[in-house]
């Protein structure tokens, strides 16, 4: 597996994220934005990199299905997400991004799945406070990268890189934030 670019963004075949002490591979990568006054704009470039256990976990039920099948299953990507093996996002910003404005998007839509999915409860609201928390005093210029290692036993940790550096230690929660979602 090689490198991939995204815009600017470079994201390696292979990463130790914080939080963990594995060694992760990039399961795929590209770009989050949104259309404002009928253009698309680029606001982050995303790698997703995943434990090496994840290819057998997500085999035993996506076995057989071609590339296509998969890149068009929402299930499958559900699967990503919620399957018991560690996973590493790494949101690299391709604008200026306050904390503010990034962590209030992602809270938005995290409430916004549970509610549709009817998992919002106290303890998603606490985690939604906590990840908004985590935010609240941060800017990201361009380059700048915010870091998240997730365990299938509930914790997240976020870190934060004002260039392509990854940190060594992160800031750990145990939460439900990117369980559900």
């Amino acid at each position: 597996i090689l490198q991939v670019q995204v815009e600017s963004c470079v994201f390696p075949p292979a990463i130790n994220p914080p939080g963990s002490t594995k060694t992760f591979f990039l399961g795929g990568a590209g770009v989050r934005g949104m259309e404002i006054e009928g253009r698309f704009i680029k606001f982050t470039a995303i790698g997703v990199y995943l434990e090496d256990n994840a290819v057998q976990s997500l085999a035993v039920k996506w076995n057989g299905k071609t590339a296509d099948e998969l890149t068009d299953s929402l299930d499958f990507f559900g699967d990503i997400v919620t399957d018991a093996f560690e996973k590493f996002t790494n949101v690299t910003t391709i604008l200026p991004l306050t904390g503010k404005q990034y962590s209030e998007k992602v809270a938005e839509n995290y409430v916004a799945y549970w509610k549709k999915v009817e998992k919002y409860t106290d303890a998603e609201s606490a985690a939604i406070e906590k990840f908004l928390q985590v935010f609240s005093d941060e800017n990201f210029p361009p380059g700048s990268s915010i870091l998240f290692t997730q365990s299938p036993e509930g914790s997240l940790t976020i870190s934060f890189s004002k260039d392509d550096s990854i940190p060594e230690r992160g800031h750990r929660e145990q939460t439900t934030l990117g369980s559900s979602a």
